[in-house]
């Protein structure tokens, strides 16, 4: 097995076929589909499942996925190093992040991550469960995993990072003539139209919740991707409960936002392997952490303000 196998297999995987793969590689076809065929060979088992003219990974190959890219990120790291830019002046860094904690914690992380090494790529990709993201982790196709639930995250053979508790929020349209105080209860939600994410998420557990108790609700649209649905309430189809990193961007859009209570929170937490992490990875860990810190003080204050007032 070496290195240009390794990176042969991982252009088929990631550009979904031999030909665009090949495009990218500015190999030949031909040559591509022989020198995986003889990687085959060599290891014993295939790697992809021929059907039809397309290829799909078989039980070895999806093992294969993980493991190749973590030599390959050695690589690069070693690469880095050799080149005199040790210190994060350079290097990619491969993260997974489900919507709403990508909207918030994580563009303040990358923010200020950014601004410390700056010659770092980041390629972020989505996800929308958090058993997802932790199996995106565990494999190693993702370094740094960012995920909501609804319950704090344990993973003991992660480095899991407890970044924020985010509390569920209505956001309504401009033009909406629902209450505008600033909390709201469930009650209230009483003859809403609501857009709502698909099952399985925290913010539809709590509006099947307010259905199961009785109250007047309907469901306008049941959406996939959640970054669609800010749009749709800004242009009336109805309202929506989102975690409150949505709020600033609603709020600048012109819409209202309001605290449900009792209030519902999603867990927000940063995950890794624990241990053969890039330098640009730790670098992001680190400052996954140092928010953490930061959200804990803010708190602190918060709540001793609240008791001596």
């Amino acid at each position: 097995m070496d290195i240009r196998q390794l990176k042969f297999f991982l252009a088929v995987v990631d550009h979904q076929g031999m030909s665009r793969a090949a495009e990218h590689l500015r190999v030949a076809q031909p040559s591509l589909s022989q020198a995986i065929a003889g990687f085959e060979r060599e290891l014993g088992v295939p790697l992809f499942h021929r059907i039809g003219r397309g290829l799909v990974l078989s039980e070895a190959g999806s093992a294969l996925v993980g493991p190749a890219r973590l030599v390959m990120r050695d690589l690069d790291e070693a690469k880095a190093t050799m080149s005199g830019l040790k210190g994060l002046r350079g290097g990619r860094l491969d993260l997974v992040t489900m919507p709403s904690p990508g909207m918030e914690p994580l563009t303040t992380i990358l923010t200020s991550f950014s601004r410390a090494h700056p010659d770092v790529t980041v390629n972020a990709e989505a996800a929308f469960t958090p058993e997802e993201v932790l199996a995106l982790v565990r494999t190693g196709a993702a370094e740094i995993g960012v995920l909501g639930s609804a319950n704090p995250t344990v993973a003991a053979d992660l480095d899991v990072v407890a970044l924020e508790r985010q509390a569920l929020v209505l956001i309504s349209g401009p033009d909406d003539d629902g209450p505008t105080t600033e909390c709201i209860s469930r009650g209230d939600l009483s003859g809403c139209r609501l857009i709502v994410s698909q099952r399985g998420s925290l913010m539809r557990a709590l509006v099947d919740d307010v259905l199961a108790r009785g109250t007047d609700v309907s469901i306008v649209a049941e959406i996939a991707h959640r970054t669609s649905i800010l749009p749709m309430v800004l242009n009336g189809l109805g309202r929506a409960v989102m975690p409150a990193s949505w709020t600033a961007s609603a709020r600048r859009s012109g819409a209202r936002v309001q605290t449900i209570t009792p209030e519902t929170y999603l867990h927000v937490a940063a995950v890794s392997r624990r241990d053969h992490l890039t330098t640009p990875a730790t670098a992001l860990m680190a400052e996954g952490r140092a928010y953490a810190s930061q959200v804990l003080r803010r708190t602190s204050t918060q709540k001793a303000d609240s008791s001596s007032g």
